[in-house]
Order: C-alpha cells, then sequence, then structure tokens
C-alpha cells in the first residue's frame, strides 16, 4: 500500500510547465537544473515556473554599519516564459533589479510574512536568462552575526558569520531560498584590510582587495556561508585544514588531527568525498550549532574542543554530511531527517572506523537515552520521521527525532539484511542520488525498489510505513547497549546505595561515561550531594563544555547555588542552542528561576544568534522590547 503522500511532484504542474520540461530534458547538459522540484510550503518562490541555476555575489562588508550591500546576479532557467521570477527576502534593502541586458525592470517586495519573509517578484522580458538584484543587508538581517573584538577568544578584530539553514539565506542574499533549488555559485568579498573572508567553496585567493570563490558543484541555498575575521590557517593533509583565530589554530589542528583518516573512512564506507577540499572553520561561541557542514568549509563551535578529543564525534558527523545533505539533501524541510538520520548513522559508522566499535557503542546508547528523554515531553506530531510543519517553523522540526530515530531506522535495515547487503545499498543510494533534492517519498520508493524487493523475506521484518510515517518509536527499534557505559551503571548502583563518591571507580573515564552518569543522577538528588560529588570530581570548573552543560541543568533543577556564578558566566558566554535550551528550560521552571533568566538573557541576548533567540524568546515568554 502506498502512503498518501507519495505523489508524484509532476502533478503539481501544469500542461504548459510539463512540456517545457519535456524539452528542456532533451539537452543532457540542462536536465538536473530542470527537473520539477515539490512544493516547498517554506518558499514564496515558484522554481517550477522560472527557476534560479546560479548565484553571483559581490558585496562589501561593513562592520562599522552591520551591513552587507552590493549586487547579486541569478541565471534563470525559464520554464514558463510568461512568468515572473518570485524570490525569497528577509529584512533586505531591495534598491533596484536589472534584466540581461542591462535595462531596469519593474519589481514588487511583499509586505513580510511573519513566518516566511517578503515575496519579491521581479518581472522578466522575454529574453532575459538571468536578472541583477542591487540590495543590502540590515541589521535585522537573521543570518548575520556580527561580533565586535570583545566577542572574540583574541579580542582584537570583529568577527561576522552567516548560518542559513534552514530559512535565513534570504535575509543576506535575495534568492529562491527552499533546499530543491539547488544552485552553483561564485562570490566576490570585499572586507577590511587585515581581516580575512573565507566561504562554502574553492577559495580563489585575494586579488586587488577582494576575496574570490567558486562553487561549481550545485548545493541547496542554505549552504551558501560566509565568515570573515582575523584568521590563520593549518594544514591537517593535503586536502584538509583548519581555519581561526590566531591564538587557537594550532589547538585546533591538534584537535583535528584525524581528519584526514575520519575522510578516508568515510570513502572506504560509502564511496568517494566529491568536494575537493575538507577545511573547518573554527567559530567564536555565539554560533548557535555544533556545527554546520557546509561544504568545503564546516563550521564548528569551539565548545567542542575539549583537548582530549573526546567531542570530535561532531566532526564524523559534519563530513558525514558531505554525502548525506550536502550531496543528496532533503527536498523541503519536512524531509529533514534524510539529512539527519543518515548523517547521524554514517557518523556512527566513521568513529565505529576510527576509535573502534566501543567508542561508537557508547554514543549510540547515549544518543538512544536522548531520544527516548525528548520523545516523552514532545507533542506525537513531533516524533514522526516525515514531520508536517505546516504553518510552523523548521526549526521547530529540529530534535533528536530526525537524528536518532532516522539513524535507528537505518540500524534495523542493516540488522535484516546485513552491514554487507545495506553498505551497498546505502553507496548506490547516494551516486544514483548525488547534487539531487529528494522527498521522503520518493526514498521509500528507492528503498523500496532497490533494497525490500531484492530480499522479501527479511523485507518482511520492517514496517517501513510506520518508521516514516507514524509517531513514537516503533518496537522494532534497535537498543544499542555498551558494556563501557555499564560500568557507569554500576557506580550510580553503589551511589544509591550511599557510596561516597570518593569510593567510585571511574578511572579512566571518557566524556561519554561522565555523560551517562550525570544523566543517571537520581531525581532525588540534593544540593549536599551535588557538592560531596563537585568536591570530588570538579564539575563546577569543568572546561568540558557537554559535561558542564549538564551538571549546570541539574544544579538549577536541585538548587546548588554553588554553581550559580559559573552558570551566569556560561549563559554570557555560549551561544550554542543544544546548551542554551536546556539551561534556560530548568530556570524557566519556578517564577525565581525564570525571573533570574531573565535578568541573565537580557544581558546575554545581544550575543546570540537568532536561531538561539528564536528558541529562547519562546521559552521564556520574551518580548523583543523587553532588553531595550
Amino acid at each position: 500500500m502506498n502512503h498518501p503522500s507519495l505523489t508524484s511532484p509532476l502533478s503539481t504542474l501544469g500542461a504548459g510547465v510539463l512540456l517545457a520540461l519535456a524539452g528542456c530534458r532533451s539537452n543532457p547538459a540542462s536536465a538536473e537544473a530542470v527537473l520539477p522540484v515539490p512544493l516547498d510550503a517554506h518558499s514564496h518562490a515558484e522554481p517550477n515556473r522560472v527557476r534560479v541555476r546560479h548565484v553571483d555575489l559581490d558585496l562589501t562588508v561593513d562592520f562599522a554599519a552591520r551591513v552587507a550591500s552590493g549586487r547579486v546576479e541569478l541565471d534563470l532557467v525559464r520554464l514558463d516564459p510568461s512568468a515572473p521570477l518570485v524570490l525569497d527576502a528577509l529584512a533586505l534593502e531591495i534598491q533596484d533589479a536589472t534584466g540581461s541586458d542591462g535595462t531596469p525592470r519593474d519589481f514588487t517586495l511583499a509586505p513580510p510574512d511573519e513566518l516566511l519573509g517578503s515575496a519579491l517578484t521581479i518581472e522578466l522580458e522575454p529574453w532575459d536568462d538571468s536578472v541583477v538584484v542591487r540590495y543590502a543587508t540590515t541589521p535585522a538581517s537573521e543570518a548575520m552575526q556580527w561580533l565586535t573584538p570583545e566577542q572574540t577568544r583574541d579580542g582584537t578584530h570583529p568577527f561576522l558569520f552567516t548560518q542559513g539553514e534552514s530559512i535565513l539565506t534570504r535575509s543576506w542574499i535575495p534568492l529562491q531560498d527552499s533546499p530543491g533549488v539547488r544552485v552553483t555559485y561564485a562570490a566576490r568579498i570585499r572586507v577590511p584590510d587585515g581581516l580575512t573572508a573565507v566561504m562554502s567553496a574553492e577559495q580563489l585567493g585575494l586579488e586587488d582587495g577582494v576575496w574570490r570563490f567558486r562553487m561549481e558543484r550545485p548545493i541547496p541555498p542554505y549552504l551558501i556561508a560566509l565568515g570573515v575575521g582575523r584568521l590563520e590557517f593549518r594544514a591537517l593533509s593535503a586536502r584538509c585544514g583548519v581555519w581561526a583565530e590566531p591564538s587557537f589554530v594550532d589547538a585546533a589542528a591538534a584537535e583535528l588531527e584525524d581528519t584526514e583518516a575520519m575522510v578516508r573512512s568515510a570513502e572506504k564506507l560509502f564511496g568517494p568525498y566529491r568536494w575537493g577540499r575538507y577545511d573547518m572553520l573554527v567559530l567564536p561561541p555565539a554560533f548557535p550549532y555544533g556545527g554546520m557542514e557546509n561544504p568545503r568549509l564546516t563550521f564548528l563551535t569551539p565548545t567542542m574542543f575539549a583537548g582530549d578529543k573526546s567531542l570530535v564525534s561532531l566532526i564524523a558527523h559534519e563530513l558525514a554530511h558531505s554525502w548525506s545533505g550536502n550531496l543528496v539533501t532533503n527536498a523541503t524541510w519536512r524531509d529533514f531527517w534524510l539529512n539527519e538520520g543518515t548523517t547521524t548513522y554514517f557518523e556512527q559508522r566513521i568513529m565505529e572506523e576510527v576509535y573502534g566499535p566501543a567508542r561508537s557503542e557508547m554514543e549510540q546508547q547515549l544518543g538512544y537515552e536522548g531520544l527516548v528523554r525528548s520523545k516523552a515531553e514532545m507533542d506525537p506530531r513531533d516524533t514522526v520521521l516525515f514531520i508536517d510543519l505546516s504553518g510552523r517553523h523548521p526549526d521547530e522540526g529540529s530534535t533528536d527525532v530526525p537524528y536518532e530515530k532516522g539513524a535507528l531506522f537505518l540500524r534495523r535495515l542493516e540488522q535484516l539484511f546485513g552491514r554487507e547487503r545495506f553498505d551497498e545499498f546505502l553507496t548506490e543510494y547516494f551516486d544514483a542520488n548525488a547534487f539531487r533534492s529528494i522527498t521522503t517519498p520518493e526514498f521509500e520508493a528507492y528503498l523500496r525498489a532497490h533494497l525490500l524487493a531484492s530480499d522479501p523475506a527479511r523485507a518482511a521484518g520492517v514496517d517501513v510505513e510506520e518508521w516514516l510515517y507514524e509517531p513514537g518509536l516503533p518496537a522494532d527499534a534497535p537498543r544499542p547497549a555498551s558494556a563501557e557505559l555499564a560500568r557507569v551503571d554500576e557506580a550510580l548502583r553503589l551511589l544509591g546505595s550511599a557510596a561516597t563518591s570518593a569510593e567510585l571507580d571511574t578511572d579512566g573515564w571518557v566524556t561519554q561515561q561522565w555523560l551517562h552518569f550525570l544523566e543517571g543522577m537520581p531525581a532525588d538528588l540534593t544540593a549536599e550531594r551535588m557538592a560531596e560529588l563537585d568536591a570530588t570530581f570538579a564539575f563546577t570548573a569543568s572546561d568540558n563544555d557537554e559535561i558542564l552543560a549538564v551538571w549546570l541543568r541539574l544544579a538549577i533543577a536541585h538548587g546548588y547555588a554553588a554553581a550559580d556564578e559559573r552558570l551566569e558566566l556560561f549563559l554570557m558566554t555560549v551561544g550554542r542552542r543544544k546548551f542554551l535550551q536546556p539551561l534556560y528550560t530548568e530556570l524557566a521552571k519556578t517564577e525565581s528561576g525564570k525571573l533570574r533568566a531573565h535578568q541573565i538573557y537580557a544581558q546575554a541576548r545581544p550575543r546570540y544568534h537568532s536561531v538561539s533567540t528564536g528558541t529562547i524568546d519562546d521559552i521564556l515568554d520574551w518580548e523583543r522590547g523587553d532588553s531595550e
């Protein structure tokens, strides 16, 4: 039985567009650019009528004004010759638009939709195969995080980074901001003297004061990314390296020295790395994510650097996105699990290859336990992989579910068909869909045709529709188990029987074990017991942000006032949403805690990226004028 959503995207197109598509398909060179894409509820664009296929940026970065200004040239595929070009724009100042002959074109910038921003509609002449839009960002452009020197590690120069996922690229470039509309791009970026510009593209160098870039592979718009700061580079191998502020670049290179081994392991598992270089950029603490998989230049949070490589699974995750996410992309944000579930599974396999099964098993169990905790507090509709995001911001679907439930689904398929056969399938999937954006129904169809149909007896062991379209966790979900975490369970048992923390055998524990230990604390944990644990293990003074964040959440919940000062410092200096969300949520559970949270947030909010403030504003019922 086919799922109701298994409707061909062609059914949404008019007859004239279908004829245009058929004609374009006769030209192999342009076939990829004109395949129909699913209608995207999170974009104003109409790419099945007129589609952008190449973006050419020319921008000047002004730190004093906190704006970038210049122009973008958009190369077009005209599927419906009578249709205008419709773009997404958010908090942009549109100055003018010209056609391919350089003469003006009429344009309309619609009033902004609260969720999607504005539709920018440009009228086209019959001969237009490109348009140029002159524009400037504004201080309200949410993708752009402008940092003062004081907000950086070195404290000497300002810093800028962009974060486009999920629908924020439209706030610094007017384009068709949908993951189904893949584009190539080029860029010329002017920045103040002494600063370096880097992008998710091939770096062509500095010429006449202009940094030049080129991306020749089609990517979804959310992966167009820019960073500007006082940066230095260290090579890790012939194709891998790291950019960071000068005072940290050597430490970053030491922590990331296994990157080339990870790339080789990934290639061994699922085929060649197709993006040329794999470099990384270490951002200031305001970055809202652990990492962002921008092609050729992964953006990284400094909170992953623990000094012992214990958190480098983040690199494995972002690297895996070079296949699942960048190479094969979710066509809409309903399909987000196709990016993140496949990547989480792939990450676990890379970690197993590089660091051994025990490390991977620990991380799998921690992921499963985190999913179970999250699921218990979620609306059932949000535990569906093919999530319904109608009328909602796509970030509302960014929970543990697409990551961990998605990975468990692939683990279940591996269990049924065997690793060798499943690896063969996944490699074929990446090859067959390379540089494409696909939907969940399209994935299901490919899965049924290329894996399940090959062995119906094994296929009978999994209910694909339940995994993809139903809430909750199916009964056949794998339950990862780690012998190393079983040691921690024994320590927790002893602690529960009145043993002191000093009596516990914790020699050789790594970050994953400490996280399991802290997450296993009893519900009736007292401040006195926390003080004893702190005296033995110095959690409040930890420089491992993963451990510290869990400890601080426990301190809020159980009234351990000795951690108050560290909590405030952490909230003032770290902008990673993964850490901020549970801490502010815990504070907001009491009136006194919520008052305290408001006092801290009023000072910290200007330091956070909009991705983080969008989440925390809701937690604290924050009005934008509260801190002004």
